[in-house]
């Protein structure tokens, strides 16, 4: 009897739960459609209210500046930093030359009272025009501030552009609207570079106009490896920059000669004697 109970019970329980089941599934499949239509509404009104966002951010887009803005406003830029160093650097050249005069003023008298020798103010005497000649190489350098920019601009530049194209072959030359690189197979050294002075000099009858022997502040700066090149300011197109040039060539010596400058900032025109400047 018990048994009969307890079998009836689990069937009975049984066929609940599987009404339920059967329930629940049903409602389900009549909710379905009012679920979809609610969840479209949902997407739609999302949508709708991202639209005003997109176009927002389109009219709050900056138009790109063009190649010329942005040479311009990089110019500007290392100029200033360039300037700036070469000031702070300038007022502590010329403290040391106060210093100096001080200690020559302080010799000077010491030697008239019979206290020095002659060579201890000589010695002082020497060190003072050390520091003056400091406080002029960056007087000179503040002077060609702009065009020492303008020329490592364009060297960083073709330095971009020739890391894309092909490798220039050993005594090749190639040829653009803005600079011409000679691949020279000759093995060059900046301690070689008396050799293009004398030419010059010879040829000319003045010195070699060189801009920056070797690496100059402003390398350091940009990062670009010019220790063993020298900056020479002549236009590869002029009467001069062409004579160097076929002086280079003859001798196998590496060379990048830019004819542009920065349009309505500085001039750059320049030839860089020895391999590409690289960055590090």
């Amino acid at each position: 009897m018990r048994k009969q109970l307890s079998v009836r019970l689990v069937r009975e329980v049984f066929q609940q739960i599987r009404g339920g089941i059967v329930f629940t599934v049903l409602l389900s499949l009549l909710l379905m459609p009012m679920a979809m239509v609610a969840q479209k509404k949902q997407v739609g009104s999302r949508l709708g209210k991202a639209k005003p966002k997109t176009n927002q951010s389109k009219t709050t887009q900056t138009k790109p500046t063009d190649e010329l803005t942005r040479l311009r406003e990089e110019f500007i830029k290392a100029t200033n930093d360039y300037k700036g160093s070469l000031e702070k650097l300038k007022e502590s050249y010329e403290k040391s030359v106060r210093k100096a005069e001080d200690e020559v003023t302080k010799s000077r008298e010491l030697f008239a009272a019979g206290l020095i020798s002659r060579k201890v103010v000589e010695a002082g005497e020497a060190q003072l025009a050390q520091e003056k000649d400091k406080v002029a190489e960056v007087d000179r350098r503040m002077a060609t501030a702009d065009s020492q920019i303008a020329d490592t601009l364009l060297e960083a530049e073709a330095e971009t552009k020739l890391a894309k194209s092909k490798p220039v072959p050993k005594g090749g030359m190639i040829k653009t609207a803005s600079f011409i690189r000679y691949n020279g197979g000759a093995v060059w050294a900046l301690s070689d570079a008396w050799k293009v002075q004398r030419f010059f000099l010879d040829a000319f009858k003045k010195p070699l106009p060189i801009a920056v022997f070797g690496q100059g502040s402003i390398h350091d700066l940009w990062r670009l490896d010019h220790h063993n090149a020298m900056d020479v300011s002549l236009h590869p197109d002029g009467p001069e920059g062409q004579a160097l040039l076929g002086f280079l060539r003859a001798n196998g010596i590496p060379f990048l000669a830019f004819r542009e400058a920065i349009p309505g900032t500085a001039t750059g025109p320049h030839i860089h004697v020895g391999r590409p400047s690289r960055r590090y």
